[in-house]
């Protein structure tokens, strides 16, 4: 699998998820961050190795622990791919925004 498929297999999942927004407020280690889910610390540890194998988070070893961190640049690359969607959509949008003008238009002056 391709890095951009890898990521958005990694946030397909909302526990994930949930884990990248509070990683985005600093690096904390696997039992803060099984705290607000109901699961253990070695079911968070699996979501981390997904989570790592996308490159969006990284680990280090401190001690005994191993804190994960956000890593922006894996997300930065699927934006970039959804911003160039979002163009498509927008000049889409914009025409069909012309086209509606110039029938309400049509529909103004037949009146």
């Amino acid at each position: 699998m391709d890095a951009l498929s890898n990521t958005f297999a990694a946030l397909a999942d909302p526990t994930r998820r949930a884990i990248l927004a509070r990683l985005a407020l600093g690096e904390t280690t696997v039992g803060e961050l099984a705290q607000p889910f109901a699961m253990s610390g070695p079911a968070v540890t699996k979501h981390l190795k997904v989570l790592e194998h996308a490159g969006l988070i990284s680990r280090s070893r401190v001690a005994q622990q191993r804190p994960a961190k956000l890593e922006p640049a894996a997300l930065k690359a699927a934006s970039d791919w959804i911003a160039e969607y979002r163009r498509f959509w927008d000049a889409k949008f914009d025409d069909l925004d012309a086209y509606l003008d110039e029938l309400q238009k049509k529909n103004g002056e037949s009146k």
